[in-house]
């Protein structure tokens, strides 16, 4: 049975139970072993993680777990953002990220759809940013699919993505499915941890996207700095580009 809270972690690079390697890593290690096409390789952290543009989630973020990182970055950026404080970039030492406080909107126990379904709206939300630039063709789609059993997420979750990668974009009901305010600061926050707009297709979808959720430009200001504070740059694996797409 697909456990989304599960596959949120895994698609922030939470440790895999029982081991001590990442998903993001066995992505590098499938990198690696797939020399003859390097692009291919690492579907999961190549597509959804934005380790195409060379950035990774690090530190506390992923101590949480993805629905309390997300949540926690969200209500960080929202509490910035209502006090008025101006917009602060990736500091040079970290402060450690704290999980949303119990009894507010931004805490995933107070999803009005419950916890699993939520998960599985942040999911689908960072695979539609994932595809924003049109990149993922048949062909790509196939290349992923040949490769997401590296990353020992499962079958069925291997399946939905595969579903997901191949469904046409939904906006409407991307954006339908936050059901509060805060959802819609979570849902941005998932898709701008997603990738770095690098390309002007990247920074039009997450554009359209705050406006389609009625963000402000302020608010929008705040989960751009928050994030960018918990976005490092990634390792490059011997034999590979320092910037591939996938």
């Amino acid at each position: 049975m697909l456990d989304p809270k599960k596959l949120l972690d895994d698609l922030l690079g939470s440790n895999i139970p029982g081991t001590t390697s990442t998903v993001r890593e066995k992505a590098q290690q499938a990198t690696q072993l797939a020399k003859d096409n390097p692009l291919a390789a690492g579907a999961i952290a190549a597509v959804l993680l934005g380790t195409g543009t060379g950035r990774q989630v690090t530190g506390s973020a992923l101590k949480l777990g993805g629905l309390a990182a997300i949540g926690g970055l969200a209500y960080k950026a929202y509490q910035n953002y209502k006090q008025g404080s101006a917009p602060q970039a990736s500091q040079s030492a970290e402060p450690e990220l704290l999980p949303p406080p119990a009894g507010t909107d931004f805490h995933p126990s107070q999803a009005p759809q419950g916890e699993d379904e939520f998960a599985l709206t942040l999911v689908r939300a960072m695979i539609a940013a994932a595809k924003a630039d049109g990149h993922i063709d048949e062909e790509e789609r196939q290349k992923i699919g040949n490769k997401l059993g590296l990353s020992g997420i499962g079958a069925e979750a291997e399946q939905f993505l595969k579903n997901e990668l191949a469904a046409p974009l939904d906006l409407d009901e991307i954006v339908g499915s936050a059901k509060t305010e805060a959802q819609k600061v979570e849902l941005y926050t998932a898709s701008r941890l997603t990738i770095d707009p690098d390309t002007r297709a990247e920074r039009g979808y997450l554009d359209l996207l705050a406006g389609r959720l009625g963000l402000p430009d302020a608010l929008v200001d705040h989960v751009e700095a928050t994030v960018s504070s918990v976005k490092t740059p990634a390792p490059v694996p011997a034999g590979t580009s320092p910037n591939p797409r996938w």
